[in-house]
């Protein structure tokens, strides 16, 4: 494993950016992270925040923003994200902070290469097939999901084996569900469809109900290694659960029509009631 120094102000700096980044990009996960103690919850928004500079890269509608830049962009992104894992130091305060809590928690590039991978398939693939839509969903999100999953367990290797997969599918629910919800955003201002097969001019309820079910069943397998967490990490997971599967009840109940055209939502008040469902460590 490669040597970890000492936290630095340099570090503290760039820990305290990328939770800026996250406090102007997230809801439910700004959420639910709040529900972890330190240093556990600043990890874990230092992981994050470099997801959103990538998602940035290649999500950003500015037309200004070709799509070789864009490449250019992700390229050197993931370059410096490698380096610094190597070496320690980063002049972008993001990498910085996602390199100083990889290195700290043994996150490696076997599971940030795959990232980058996914993050470059949406420059330039539109729609997918089931293996490519794997292989997307496993770069994506699964990845950090078990990202978050060291951070969690720390050097428990025997508990990061034995959960990793319910990792894995919570971060596929995740990603599916907002797939789902961003249908009409994907489609319209972006020019992708995620589901094999997907006509969002003609999305049905059928349609809808099958990827739900699909969907849910992830849900039901993380939830049996939620269970499974130490009592701190278990209330935050056990809370965003709750609300990407209040999302996904939301989105059943949903006319497949609109949510062609509407960006489903939970309210405000709802979040707060599963908030404090998951403090008092009820689903």
């Amino acid at each position: 494993m490669t040597a970890v120094r000492p936290v630095s102000r340099y570090d503290r700096v760039a820990a305290a950016s990328a939770a800026e980044v996250i406090g102007r990009y997230s809801t439910s996960f700004g959420w639910a992270v709040r529900l972890l103690a330190e240093p556990t919850r600043s990890e874990i928004r230092s992981l994050y925040a470099l997801v959103r500079v990538a998602d940035e890269i290649v999500d950003d509608p500015d037309p200004h923003l070709s799509p070789q830049l864009r490449s250019e962009l992700l390229e050197e992104l993931e370059a410096d994200t490698l380096r610094a894992l190597q070496h320690g130091r980063s002049a972008n305060l993001v990498v910085q902070a996602f390199a100083s809590v990889a290195r700290r928690r043994g996150v490696g590039p076997e599971l940030i290469r795959p990232f980058f991978a996914s993050m470059r398939a949406d420059l330039g693939l539109r729609t997918h097939d089931d293996e490519s839509l794997d292989d997307y969903v496993y770069g994506s999100a699964e990845v950090i999901g078990l990202m978050c999953l060291h951070c969690f367990l720390g050097a428990d290797g025997g508990a990061y084996e034995r959960l990793a997969p319910g990792a894995q599918r919570l971060g596929a629910a995740f990603q599916k569900i907002n797939f789902l919800r961003d249908l009409a955003d994907d489609h319209d201002l972006l020019g992708r469809t995620y589901f094999p097969g997907l006509d969002p001019e003609a999305f049905t309820d059928s349609r809808r109900d099958e990827l739900l079910d699909d969907i849910d069943a992830d849900l039901a397998v993380a939830a049996e290694a939620i269970a499974q967490l130490p009592p701190d990490s278990r209330r935050a997971v056990s809370a965003a659960h709750g609300l990407f599967a209040e999302l996904s009840r939301r989105l059943r109940r949903t006319p497949a029509a609109q949510i062609r055209r509407t960006r489903i939502r939970v309210p405000d008040a709802r979040k707060a009631v599963i908030i404090v469902r998951a403090l008092g460590g009820r689903p």
